[in-house]
């Protein structure tokens, strides 16, 4: 499923307004994470993670308004939970990247075999599209690659 087919389901006037943006945060992807062991009071949520108590309650409430945690009422402490059903739309989305990503692995997979068989022909070069990357070009990629590290 593509990315534009939710944008009719979700509406988009704040950066916090669905699922994507609001986990785009990395302090709620960090509450989100500690949530997913269980049901927790903020003042918890707050040891867990190295925010403070206006910050975290700022996140659960943008992360409530998309439906990623849920909040009871338990007396005079408000108790918040993981929603992990909410979270389809984004999987649904990635899982089209990580099946694109398998199919690259297993041909790399293939073509290390033959080489290390010595089955490697000017075919499989062809089959790979190792054919298709002038030297120059792979030389000036691997070199930007190296000094990334």
């Amino acid at each position: 499923m593509l990315i534009s087919e939710y944008d009719g389901r979700v509406a988009r006037a704040s950066t916090t307004s669905d699922v994507f943006n609001a986990i785009a945060e990395v302090g709620r992807r960090q509450i989100l994470d500690v949530l997913m062991t269980g049901e927790k009071a903020v003042g918890a949520i707050v040891d867990d993670v190295s925010m403070s108590q206006p910050q975290v309650s700022k996140h659960l409430r943008v992360l409530t308004e998309v439906g990623l945690v849920r909040c009871r009422a338990d007396g005079r402490r408000r108790l918040y939970r993981a929603e992990p059903a909410r979270l389809r739309p984004l999987h649904d989305w990635l899982a089209q990247y990580e099946q694109a990503w398998n199919a690259r692995l297993d041909r790399i997979d293939d073509l290390l075999h033959e080489l290390q068989n010595g089955e490697r022909s000017d075919t499989s070069s062809a089959r790979f599209g190792t054919d298709r990357v002038p030297d120059r070009a792979r030389d000036s990629h691997d070199a930007r690659v190296r000094r990334s590290y």
